[in-house]
């Protein structure tokens, strides 16, 4: 019904914003992550909505982007998940971050979110892995490509051992899609050398 609403952003608190358009101001819930990345008081901002009726009236929920408010929607279509489950799993982990742990099935890293327990965390994993779309959230150069280096193996299979490697080091899933996905993977380049370039980007 509203797709989107761009206006003076003419207000801040907590996890709900006010965007003035047409002489109306909208009250906007948002992701607590969400909010360092809006434009000061007073600047234009424009946030993609999901409205929701109820009984007892209507509330709106806004993102920056349309991807983010795609993994809001697909949240809601989780059993037992319901808006402020979603903005509050959206609250505790950046959209991106959620993808990455959602992929690499980390579990223990959805379950931190509040109200979130690990049968559910469990349950957005097996219910959204195969519908997360994979551009922004494969390593560099690797999103979209199919190519293959002189050993006929692919991009996603050097990408993906080392991956499994760091996880067996004792990073988390998560931690270990994150790395990996930093580092610029050319063609040719072997899963221990994609290990040894996303070592670089983890903390010891």
């Amino acid at each position: 019904m509203i797709s989107y609403i761009r206006g003076p952003l003419a207000e801040i608190d907590g996890d709900t914003i006010v965007v003035e358009a047409g002489c109306v101001g909208y009250n906007i819930r948002v992701p607590l992550s969400l909010t360092e990345s809006l434009p000061g008081v007073g600047q234009e901002v424009q946030i993609y909505t999901y409205l929701q009726i109820r009984e007892d009236g209507a509330s709106l929920f806004g993102f920056l982007n349309r991807q983010d408010l795609r993994m809001f929607k697909q949240l809601l279509g989780v059993s037992g998940i319901g808006p402020k489950g979603a903005l509050g799993l959206l609250s505790a982990m950046r959209p991106d971050d959620l993808r990455l742990a959602i992929i690499s099935g980390d579990s223990k890293a959805i379950s931190r979110a509040p109200g979130i327990g690990n049968k559910t965390a469990q349950r957005v994993i097996l219910d959204l892995k195969d519908r997360i779309s994979m551009d922004g959230v494969m390593p560099k150069g690797l999103s979209g490509m199919e190519e293959k280096d002189s050993k006929g193996t692919g991009l996603e299979d050097a990408a993906k051992e080392a991956a499994d490697a760091l996880v067996a080091l004792g990073y988390s899933p998560m931690e270990a899609a994150r790395a990996v996905r930093r580092v610029e993977i050319d063609p040719g380049m072997s899963a221990d050398q994609v290990l040894k370039a996303s070592l670089k980007h983890l903390a010891f």
